[in-house]
């Protein structure tokens, strides 16, 4: 209980510290937002502080915090210090960043973003690669949850479950559609807010009976080691496996949403470093109960994160009510993550191809494509015709990817403003090193090759070569830019 306590201490004290450092660095100032400056009613709508908070909480969240969490937890307590020092040094670093580097570029998209600091070539492969994944994790976000309807209303009556899953998809991807086209202050800036209350009245309730159940909460110092019951190394299977309560790249596509909304720059510090904190504390007080009720045996055997974990926790610490917001939480969160994923997609589009977003045809003319690409994906899926589990084992590896490029974009642009670019390129060197060594082992990257699946004496110096090569490669660039100045 004792290390729990100090670990929510410090990403407490890290929020007032090391965020205020973070903020003082970037220098927010009095200039004219793109909120006021452009504000087109649609995507560019003022919204006030507290408003902004829930929303970019609940856009960055969803389910990452809790199902993440809980699986990283099969590691034991080792995973408090991922939650706690990679929401700090890196995850809160990183949402801060993309936000506030979005605000100071008009509310561009991430993709736009990392190609004016990193070059043409980073900007279409980015463009693409945002695109795809994207559409990808709405996709998810749509399936799961129709998936999930079906279980709880025990509609399971052979073809009948085909019909009522995709009687379900439909229904969330016209929600899906009307989200991605109308105004963002109209649905999402309603209900987001209330949906972020639950989220965290959730987390308070399962960290209140986790810590009053009676059952011994171990301690860091006394496990202080990999507990994983299939051995799996926690470099750097942890690091990609709790991505969402330490550090996601999938933010940064969500954090521009956030800066189109910004009325002053000096509200960044609460909005996007503040809500990265709040999900550190979700995942931490998750990975506690799981921890605690569980344990790392229990936890592999139960499948890790999943609906089923989440269910039984919230029963366990919060009876009755704990099972309403259990369900709330595992259909709710995924289909607010999975909206603001497509509109995410539209808006990338529209910077990459410069498409004016106030005209209602032109919304149209994208939201068609992309919602009809999710829909096709979501239906083989539901249908029995795409296994999209495949697709989706290749999302851990390439979100933290995108987490890597993105701190070195801010890297580049700390080096232009003549500013300390130590307090990005140093999480950017980690994650590449987390990246490069999850590619080279895991199974469905190279690790499929015999030899290389949790080989860790071929991994780890790959990872630590690439990481060393992406510094170097960054400080020449660095270099390059001062002399150029």
């Amino acid at each position: 209980m004792v290390s729990f306590l100090l670990c929510l201490a410090v990403l407490i004290i890290g929020y007032f510290t090391y965020g205020k450092l973070v903020d003082r660095t970037f220098g927010p100032d009095d200039r004219e937002t793109p909120a006021v400056a452009i504000n087109d009613g649609v995507d560019y709508v003022v919204m006030p502080q507290w408003k902004l908070f829930l929303v970019q909480l609940l856009n960055i969240a969803g389910l990452g915090p809790i199902f993440g969490a809980l699986t990283g937890a099969e590691w034991g307590p080792i995973v408090y210090l991922w939650i706690t020092f990679g929401t700090i040094f890196a995850g809160g670093v990183h949402d801060y960043f993309s936000g506030m580097l979005s605000e100071r570029n008009n509310g561009a998209s991430i993709s736009e973003v990392t190609g004016t600091y990193l070059g043409p070539l980073m900007k279409n492969v980015m463009r693409v690669f945002s695109v795809v994944l994207l559409i990808m994790v709405g996709t998810v976000f749509a399936v799961g949850p129709a998936g999930l309807l079906v279980v709880l209303i025990k509609n399971n009556n052979g073809t009948g479950i085909l019909i009522n899953s995709a009687f379900w998809l439909t229904i969330i991807l016209i929600y899906y559609f009307i989200a991605t086209f109308i105004s963002i202050d109209k649905i999402i800036g309603k209900i987001y807010p209330i949906f972020g209350i639950c989220l965290i009245v959730m987390a308070l309730g399962v960290g209140f009976g986790t810590l009053t159940s009676g059952q011994p909460m171990p301690e860091l110092w006394s496990h202080f080691y990999n507990m994983h019951p299939a051995a799996k190394p926690v470099w750097s299977f942890m690091f990609i496996t709790v991505a969402c309560g330490a550090i996601s790249g999938f933010h940064s596509t969500q954090s521009p949403l956030m800066a189109r909304c910004l009325k002053s720059e000096k509200q960044g510090h609460f909005v996007f470093y503040g809500a990265m904190v709040a999900e550190g504390i979700i995942a931490l007080i998750w990975a506690a109960a799981g921890c605690t009720l569980y344990g790392s045996q229990g936890l592999l055997d139960a499948g890790g994160g999943n609906s089923t974990t989440v269910y039984t926790i919230c029963q366990e610490t919060m009876g009755r009510v704990g099972v309403i917001l259990a369900m709330l939480g595992v259909i709710a969160c995924p289909i607010t993550s999975g909206d603001t994923s497509f509109r995410s997609a539209r808006l990338t589009l529209a910077d990459w191809f410069h498409l004016d977003m106030s005209k209602w045809t032109t919304r149209l003319v994208l939201c068609i494509p992309v919602l009809g690409v999710g829909a096709l994906l979501g239906y083989g899926n539901t249908l029995g015709f795409i296994d999209y589990s495949v697709i989706w084992n290749y999302f851990s590896w390439s979100n933290q990817t995108l987490a890597m490029i993105v701190l070195w974009a801010a890297s580049m642009y700390l080096v232009m403003e003549k500013k300390n670019y130590w307090i990005t390129a140093v999480p950017a060197t980690f994650m590449s090193a987390v990246s490069a060594t999850y590619f080279t082992m895991a199974p469905e990257c190279l690790g499929h090759i015999p030899g290389l699946n949790q080989n860790t004496a071929v991994a780890y110096p790959v990872g630590i070569i690439v990481a060393v090569l992406f510094l170097c490669l960054f400080l020449r660039a660095a270099k390059k830019a001062r002399a150029a100045a």
